[in-house]
């Protein structure tokens, strides 16, 4: 049973799962702000972007498919657009040099960009592809963009948001097969990442805090959108999210406006000024999981292992291991 000291409490923000980013938004001023949000041109991402663009901020979205992401945020003012494959570490380091070199402050990273449930796929030197790009990914750039980050943080509070999802239910950290060297299954893989990101929020806002930089992570909800790219129609059938025909069956999915909702309400919301590393849904505070369905299946709420705070340290350390990144390596733990 969890603590109850443990911090994964809502805070009823006012805000529920049909809330939009537009209306987390609502009054809200970013102007003068710099945001950063990886996969900021399809699905979520985009929706993000123009939430954030349309409050004042000036949204850079890194992609790897750069020309479709001009394409996409045509006509959103305030939204630039530069090279970043998140698989690619030297890649990471160019585009967080870019930005380094501008001399900007960043006051928002959102860590949105992922993949799900793709074939086995190896990159870099040999790291299974959800947990490189979903996670080490982002852990290198943020890494890299920490004097920046630290720069927002030195002039009111900067924030870092990294978008999990209610499938780290499926899997905690497989310490003695991070990579899956023994056999290969999409969805552990996938569960795996995703705790990943809510075990980097958690320890990224233990070394951040004391530099107005706080970390957070989310659930966005269930919602069609580019990262179901790698499975069947056949499959999203028999899981009961879509029909047939292609529409949508499953009354808890979330439109994208709904779905960037949460991950914009961690990035701006006032009521999470002193409640960093914490696990959000629903655009507030998740609650500890109860325990799975008879049969499988996922919960509202956060699993322990997600949310521990010896495990979200000891992923920091193979993570900047595995990179050769760690921007707080001089500063002590």
């Amino acid at each position: 049973m969890a603590s109850t000291s443990t911090p994964q409490r809502p805070i009823n923000s006012g805000f529920d799962a049909q809330s939009t980013a537009n209306d987390v938004l609502d009054g809200i001023d970013l102007s003068g702000k710099l945001a950063i949000v990886t996969g900021g041109y399809s699905g979520l991402g985009l929706e993000t972007v123009r939430s954030l663009a349309r409050a004042g901020a000036r949204v850079i979205v890194p992609a790897r498919r750069a020309d479709a992401a001009r394409e996409a945020v045509t006509g959103i003012d305030g939204a630039e657009v530069a090279r970043l494959d998140l698989a690619d570490l030297a890649d990471v380091r160019a585009f967080a040099r870019a930005v380094l070199d501008s001399g900007r402050g960043v006051d928002l990273l959102i860590n949105n960009a992922g993949i799900m449930a793709c074939p086995e796929t190896r990159v870099g030197p040999g790291w299974e592809a959800q947990f490189a790009v979903n996670h080490l990914g982002h852990h290198a750039l943020t890494n890299l963009l920490w004097p920046a980050l630290a720069r927002g943080g030195a002039r009111g509070g900067a924030r870092v948001v990294a978008v999990s999802s209610a499938g780290h239910q499926d899997s905690g950290m497989r310490w003695d097969d991070v990579q899956f060297t023994r056999g290969y299954d999409k969805w552990l893989a996938y569960g795996q990442a995703k705790t990943a990101n809510a075990l980097f929020a958690l320890h990224l806002d233990t070394l951040g805090r004391p530099h107005g930089v706080r970390a957070f992570s989310l659930h966005p909800g269930g919602i069609l959108t580019p990262l179901q790219r790698h499975l069947a129609q056949a499959e999203m059938v028999d899981a009961g999210w879509i029909d047939e025909q292609g529409n949508v069956t499953n009354p808890t999915f979330k439109t994208p406006e709904q779905g960037a909702a949460t991950q914009v309400w961690a990035a701006t919301s006032p009521r999470l000024a002193d409640r960093g590393g914490v696990y959000c849904e629903d655009c507030d505070i998740a609650p500890p999981a109860g325990p799975a369905p008879v049969g499988g299946g996922l919960v509202p709420g956060v699993a322990a292992h997600a949310c521990d705070p010896e495990q979200a340290a000891r992923l920091w350390d193979l993570s900047a291991e595995l990179t050769g990144l760690n921007a707080f390596a001089t500063a002590g733990r």
